[in-house]
């Protein structure tokens, strides 16, 4: 009997220990406080500190231009926000994902601004969990994919069965857009861009940790079991390298090779799961979510060529 009960002391022990790391890997990674303002706060380091000057003004340019405030259900009642900038009623949506703990006028205040100047509308989106939105868990696209198929139809529903849509995102938001390429989406969308993703939720949350703690490793199991417990999604469910597989729509995707957040590794990943339907643009040099900036004229021309071909 004394065995029994030092067995179920340890398998109580070993317990609370699963359930308080799991908790903690919750917080510090899935969960987003969401109560302020980060609309001008840019990133810093040494990547970003050359182009900070450069990144403030455009967000400064951006928040100036008039939007329409706009909200949508998603699929699991959460009220979703975005800024609608109309200007031609005729011309294509360009509906647009922030990244992770960003929000759509700080993280896509470039990305609107080319988009308006080619003639194009804009929905620019704050993610679950993310700006205006409402939420406190980000699920690293494993939700928000929906939230893209929600938008899509908001869109259509609102200016026209015959409008022309295309998804973009950065960062998070293009793995976003990529995991929901394999969705049903209406046949309006033309195509999807992606600047920086990752390949996988699991991937980028492993890779992270091992860099930020020398202890990642025995815990890294327990990224799943933290995410199924506290943030109620199955983390492996989806990812961007298997929902391009089974894509029909053309991607243009980005990345820097200078990415020391997320691996360009990961989108030669994403480009060799359906080279037919992806065209790859890597940007020398240029750190995680700035190849618009490192090489300006490419990344422009790029993504004007890719709209011009598809509209």
């Amino acid at each position: 009997m004394t065995a029994l009960y030092i067995v179920l002391a340890v398998l109580a022990f070993l317990a609370i220990i699963v359930f308080a790391v799991s908790l903690w890997i919750y917080f510090f990674t899935f969960y987003n406080k969401n109560d302020k303002d980060i609309s001008r706060e840019v990133l810093t380091g040494k990547d970003y500190d050359p182009y900070h000057d450069e990144m403030v003004d455009i967000i400064d340019r951006a928040m100036k231009i008039p939007y329409e405030e706009v909200r949508i259900k998603s699929y699991d009642g959460l009220s979703l926000f975005g800024r609608v900038y109309m200007q031609d009623p005729g011309a294509p949506f360009h509906i647009q994902f922030n990244g992770y703990r960003g929000n759509g006028i700080r993280d896509f205040s470039g990305g609107l601004q080319l988009a308006l100047s080619s003639g194009g509308n804009v929905l620019l989106v704050d993610q679950r969990a993310h700006g205006r939105s409402e939420g406190h868990t980000i699920c690293f696209g494993v939700k928000e994919r929906y939230d893209v198929k929600s938008w899509v139809n908001y869109v259509i529903g609102r200016f026209g069965n015959d409008t022309k849509v295309f998804i973009e995102g950065v960062s998070m938001g293009a793995a976003t857009v990529l995991m929901a390429s394999d969705l049903d989406l209406a046949d309006n969308v033309r195509g999807i861009i992606a600047d920086c993703p990752y390949s996988s939720p699991y991937g980028i949350i492993s890779e992270v940790a091992s860099r930020m703690f020398w202890f990642a490793a025995p815990v890294k199991p327990l990224i799943a079991v933290s995410a199924f417990l506290f943030g109620h999604f199955r983390i492996l469910s989806s990812s961007a390298e298997k929902s391009v597989r089974n894509t029909k729509l053309p991607i243009l995707l980005i990345h820097g090779t200078g990415d020391n957040f997320v691996p360009f590794s990961m989108s030669e990943k994403i480009c060799e799961a359906n080279p037919e339907m992806i065209e790859f643009v890597s940007v020398e040099g240029a750190p995680h979510g700035l190849s618009c900036l490192k090489d300006h004229a490419r990344y422009e021309g790029a993504v004007r060529d890719f709209w011009r071909r598809l509209s």
